[in-house]
């Protein structure tokens, strides 16, 4: 908008969300008055939990249940399929999703809730899996730091996927839960390259560090995946390779990946970032995408929205396969346990007393 600037920022773009029923656009009025332009800043809003678990019945996923102390993520990576939630909100998938930030004080309290209702029945929750549960803010609004004392508490079983260096403040949690066979981490590797990386993921830990956050978990005694993800066509599939070698070198002991997914606004919000910030494969890098999706910029069938169809897709799959099976890496993780599952004594039961 007139009057901002924004910096380290992935979007260019901030079109008003699809369930909106007027458009906005600025315009000039004409006054060619000189104004500083107002850095655009990071906005935390707090949205008390209703509810802690989310539910799903995709057959594209490996877990039926989530949790989400986050809407919104200022690591601001352009490709980010969970964009299209923020206009739920009433609010942009471009600028606002990753500076119209919502954290969920009381999160904890209210899982600790659903985990104790009788008719609960235990199996792996997710974490991480709409919006990075450990970014920037979550230094001071600790709501992810909540849940993973809930979940260590009930001994529940534990599926993190996160890029947050913050993760390795609850080591301390993460650790004995590992230990115990309940916790796992997928840490999500795009590329290699810092240059592109801070291009198209402006917020995010540099790769290196991504580096890091593995090696310091693999000491620590948990189980750590790399998640190649995503692969994007033309700009980093090339890198497949020297990724996995990096990431077991760093302590990882299995590796998956996904294509590039662009749902919804993802679509032109990313060719608009192709056009400013890889001008010179934009066209190359597109051809490839509806090459993998059927024609189209993004195809939402099941079983064909996590990796895509046709050459190329055959092709990334084809020397993943080879070079994760020499490296180690193709193996699963361990199954989390769901036979630990214990119902904590809560503040007040006589039990407790004994």
């Amino acid at each position: 908008m007139p009057g901002q600037r924004a910096r380290a920022r992935g979007a260019g773009q901030n079109e008003t969300g699809r369930y909106e029923p007027h458009r906005r656009e600025a315009v000039d009025d004409g006054w060619d008055l000189p104004e500083e332009d107002a850095l655009l800043r990071t906005e935390i809003s707090l949205e008390p939990a209703k509810s802690a678990l989310s539910r799903n019945n995709s057959p594209d996923l490996p877990f039926d249940r989530s949790v989400n102390p986050w809407r919104g993520c200022e690591h601001g990576c352009i490709y980010c399929f969970a964009r299209p939630t923020h206009a739920y909100l009433n609010l942009s998938p471009g600028l606002d999703f990753e500076t119209k930030l919502f954290a969920k004080p009381g999160i904890g309290q209210q899982l600790d809730r659903e985990l104790r209702a009788k008719s609960y029945k235990v199996a792996p929750i997710a974490l991480g899996t709409n919006s990075d549960p450990w970014q920037p803010a979550e230094v001071r609004y600790r709501v992810t730091r909540e849940v993973v004392e809930v979940l260590a508490a009930f001994q529940h079983p534990l599926a993190i996927t996160t890029r947050g260096t913050l993760i390795e403040r609850d080591i301390d949690l993460l650790a004995p839960m590992a230990a115990l066979g309940i916790a796992r981490v997928g840490i999500s590797i795009t590329t290699l390259d810092q240059g592109l990386a801070r291009r198209m993921e402006p917020r995010a830990p540099a790769p290196a560090r991504r580096l890091q956050i593995i090696r310091r978990l693999s000491e620590a005694g948990i189980p750590v995946r790399l998640m190649l993800a995503p692969v994007i066509p033309g700009l980093t599939d090339h890198e497949i390779e020297p990724l996995l070698e990096a990431a077991q070198e760093a302590g990882a002991t299995s590796a998956s990946w996904i294509s590039l997914r662009l749902p919804q606004e993802v679509a032109g919000l990313f060719r608009d970032w192709l056009e400013r910030a890889e001008p010179g494969r934009a066209t190359k890098v597109m051809n490839r995408v509806r090459e993998m999706q059927g024609g189209k910029d993004y195809d939402a069938t099941f079983g064909k929205r996590m990796r895509g169809e046709g050459l190329w897709s055959r092709l990334i799959a084809d020397r993943f396969r080879r070079a994760s099976a020499k490296l180690g890496l193709d193996q699963p993780q361990p199954a989390l346990r769901c036979d630990l599952f214990r119902v904590p004594f809560a503040r007040g039961d006589q039990l407790g007393l004994f």
